[in-house]
C-alpha cells in the first residue's frame, strides 16, 4: 500500500475539481465533487501504476508545497 498527494483546483469554467498527482503521467482526472473526484483519481492512479514499467523506488516521492508571489 502506498499514498500519494493529489493537487485539487476547482475549474469555475467547467464548475468541476480537477485533480492531479505530480510526477505521474497521466495521473488527473476531474469530479463534480469532491468525493467522486477521489473515486476518479485512486482508478486513474491505479491504472497509470499498472503501466509503470520503473521500480517502485523511483516513483516521485511528495515533499511540500510553495506559494510564489509575482505581480500580475
Amino acid at each position: 500500500m502506498r499514498t500519494f498527494t493529489a493537487y485539487v483546483e476547482w475549474d469555475p469554467e467547467t464548475k468541476l475539481y480537477v485533480g492531479i498527482v505530480p510526477g505521474i503521467a497521466g495521473a488527473h482526472t476531474q469530479g463534480a465533487t469532491l468525493d467522486e473526484l477521489q473515486k476518479n483519481l485512486k482508478e486513474v492512479l491505479e491504472l497509470c501504476l499498472e503501466d509503470y514499467r520503473e521500480s517502485p523506488e523511483d516513483l516521485p516521492v511528495f515533499v511540500g508545497l510553495q506559494q510564489i508571489e509575482v505581480s500580475a
